[in-house]
């Protein structure tokens, strides 16, 4: 058993490289030492079964490519296309795409945009920010949403709900947002604490935003009247230098807006919200000059006529 395990060993230690091996342009013959082959346990008892490869057995077959040359630069021949092969058209010359194609794309890939508009039908949490951070006692802070929009808050109270255990505190909020220029938004919301409830009205003001349409004067182009429940709310043009001379949520509401001359009365109950979304009806219902005058189908000169 020894001896035939030397001769193993001594066959299958010393190799010498085939004819295509890396090691052949080395000037001298590199040896590879491997671990002998050792027999089974069971063959131990009859090593007459144990027989290992010699060098010279024919039960190893070795290929030699001899018409592949190593050398030899192979180039790609493509096959030929076929008679009714038809190109695609090329990217450029697709149909242009609409913008609210482009707007749902985006949505598609980054969420909805904090303009707090959806064109795939997704809620939108518009003050919930990507980027949090963690204050001092652990608690996650959010950020605000960085949409060019200015918070102010009207009214917070506390509310209360009688349940059938007693009664659960809330409170309420107020919040008007605008970027002061023409855009303005009302909203209310309801938390267990004033922050949640600003955040939660604050998204339902971007949630509602309209346009103001003002003159080059900033002011309102003519007068207007809104009411909403028992609140009653008249806006007047104003000359430039006048100011807004109003009182209450629709002094903040024209203020977020942008408008820097205007007259505004409160006529009836003086509900915080309730005359804030009248200012907002009341606003809804101005038209700009060149509106009419196109729906009329005449020129603007004959508007004063």
């Amino acid at each position: 058993m020894a001896a035939s395990s030397l001769s193993t060993f001594s066959s299958l230690s010393l190799r010498t490289p085939s004819r295509f091996s890396p090691f052949q342009s080395q000037p001298h013959h590199t040896f590879f030492i491997t671990k002998p082959i050792h027999p089974p346990f069971y063959l131990l008892l009859n090593p007459t079964k144990f027989d290992p490869i010699k060098p010279n057995s024919t039960t190893a077959e070795t290929t030699f490519f001899d018409n592949t040359d190593p050398e030899e630069i192979s180039t790609y021949d493509p096959p030929e296309r076929p008679e009714d092969f038809i190109e695609p058209p090329s990217f450029d010359d697709g149909p242009m795409e609409s913008e609210e194609e482009i707007a749902k794309a985006y949505e598609e890939l980054y969420g909805a945009a904090y303009s707090g508009e959806t064109f795939l039908g997704n809620d939108i949490y518009v003050m919930d920010s990507k980027v949090k951070k963690t204050t001092a006692f652990g608690k996650i802070k959010k950020e605000k949403a960085k949409d060019g929009l200015d918070e102010r808050v009207v009214q917070v109270r506390r509310v209360t709900k009688v349940v059938k255990g007693g009664k659960q505190l809330h409170f309420r909020a107020i919040v008007v947002v605008g970027d002061k220029k023409g855009q303005v938004g009302v909203g209310v919301g309801k938390a267990k604490e004033v922050i949640a409830a600003v955040q939660k009205s604050a998204v339902n003001a971007r949630r509602n935003l309209i346009t103001v349409p003002m003159t080059k004067y900033l002011t309102f182009p003519h007068r207007s009247d809104g009411d909403f429940g028992a609140a009653r709310v008249m806006l007047r043009p104003a000359a430039p230098g006048t100011g807004v001379i109003a009182g209450g949520a629709v002094r903040i509401v024209l203020e977020m807006a942008g408008v820097e001359n205007a007259l505004g009365k409160q006529l009836g109950s003086n509900n915080a919200l309730n005359n804030a979304r009248a200012t907002v009806v009341a606003v809804q219902k101005m038209r700009q000059f060149s509106e009419v005058a196109q729906e009329r189908g005449i020129p603007m000169e004959e508007l004063w006529k």
